[in-house]
């Protein structure tokens, strides 16, 4: 089942003050590293779509200018009291990643992470990251999906359904194949842990 962009966005609403909690999890499993790690490439000006909370901003090197859009208005809140403890000069916009308010390329770097599970539409999402981003820009991503360890591949799919019921989570989506089918060019890509984490550089 897909959740329309107003149903995830009222989920998210509601369970903004459990997330970071929640993603502890994933931390754990090394998300962290592979933040550093992707967001290291990061350069100019930067839209963060679906930011969340904010985990990304501690990651960012210091000459970036960010903008940072989510569908959540309660995980924009979230993100912007994390700004200001880090002293980051962040703009924060309550935004479809499905609709981004911004014109063609407008961005050196275009960055999401761990939101292409939810997106009720991730082709077009990815192909609104690829419209605002400049022709020789970077596209960055840090995602999850159904895991090439076939086991826990099958395990993911009998389970799909009733986790995508609570927040909209895909987990056993292809990130790799959603980026070649939403045209954008893989430049460099990546998996790890059982090959649940995809790190992904592409350029539009």
């Amino acid at each position: 089942m897909n959740l329309t962009s107003r149903e995830i966005s009222e989920k998210y609403n509601r369970f903004a003050r459990w997330y970071d909690w929640v993603e502890g999890i994933p931390d754990l499993l090394g998300v962290r590293k592979l933040r550093g790690r992707l967001l290291r490439r990061a350069s100019g000006k930067v839209l963060e779509v679906a930011v969340g909370t904010g985990k990304n901003l501690r990651y960012y090197p210091q000459d970036c200018r960010i903008i940072a859009v989510d569908v959540s208005r309660e995980m924009l809140n979230v993100a912007r009291k994390r700004a200001t403890k880090l002293s980051m000069d962040v703009s924060f916009s309550l935004t479809d990643a499905e609709a981004l308010a911004f014109a063609h390329d407008s961005f050196d770097t275009v960055v999401s992470s761990l939101a292409t599970c939810t997106f009720p539409n991730p082709v077009v999402a990815l192909q609104e990251m690829a419209r605002v981003c400049r022709t020789d820009g970077k596209i960055l991503l840090l995602e999850h999906g159904r895991s090439d360890r076939e086991w826990f591949g099958r395990l993911q799919d009998r389970r799909a359904d009733r986790h995508a019921k609570q927040l909209g989570c895909h987990w056993n989506r292809e990130p790799l194949e959603i980026v070649r089918e939403a045209g954008l060019t893989v430049v460099a890509a990546w998996r790890t842990f059982l090959g649940i984490f995809h790190l992904i550089q592409a350029k539009p």
